[in-house]
């Protein structure tokens, strides 16, 4: 049996030149990102994605900055309309061209703590009135004694229907003061 020899490409001794690779520009562009309308807090190119390479990767921005969703943004007029996005990939419905300036306002996502505060602390305030309101409480409530007796359980449905009231009216106010 014989052996059979690779052999390279058969020179002549003078080599071709080298051929250039060919480079595709990756079409982006440049990401303004702004808060509930405050900055810029960052400001960065961002690739374009899709089958025609001119959709927003959204569900990347969300996910880095922690928000819940994005707005088309003016500095001199404020939040423009949300911009939508394709739930499977995270790419915007909408196209945009390469090189150009996008100006991007997110919303926080909520905090889990405040709700959750806020319920504790209302279930704990109802269950003292109510404590104070039985007829027969228990000896750690009677050792307090706050009021020298009993009051009338109508107080303790006042209480809670002020409470709702003022809750549902003061909401704007609640958020203004970080609650």
């Amino acid at each position: 049996m014989d052996e059979i020899e690779e052999m390279g490409p058969i020179s002549d001794g003078s080599n071709p030149p080298p051929q250039p690779k060919a480079r595709m520009k990756v079409p982006e562009v440049e990401v303004r990102l702004y808060r509930q309308g405050k900055g810029p807090i960052d400001s960065f190119k961002s690739c374009l994605g899709g089958w025609d390479q001119n959709q927003l990767e959204v569900q990347d921005i969300l996910d880095k900055y922690g928000f819940k969703s994005l707005y088309a943004f003016n500095p001199q007029s404020g939040r423009g309309v949300p911009i939508r996005f394709d739930p499977r990939n995270g790419r915007s419905r909408l196209p945009y061209r390469d090189g150009s300036e996008v100006y991007i306002d997110g919303e926080p996502k909520d905090s889990l703590i405040k709700p959750v505060t806020k319920i504790l602390l209302g279930v704990a305030v109802m269950t003292i009135l109510i404590t104070l309101v039985m007829k027969d409480p228990p000896q750690f409530i009677q050792k307090f004694n706050f009021f020298g007796g009993n009051f009338p359980p109508w107080i303790l449905a006042l209480v809670v229907i002020v409470f709702t009231r003022m809750r549902k009216r003061t909401r704007d106010f609640l958020k203004k003061i970080g609650w």
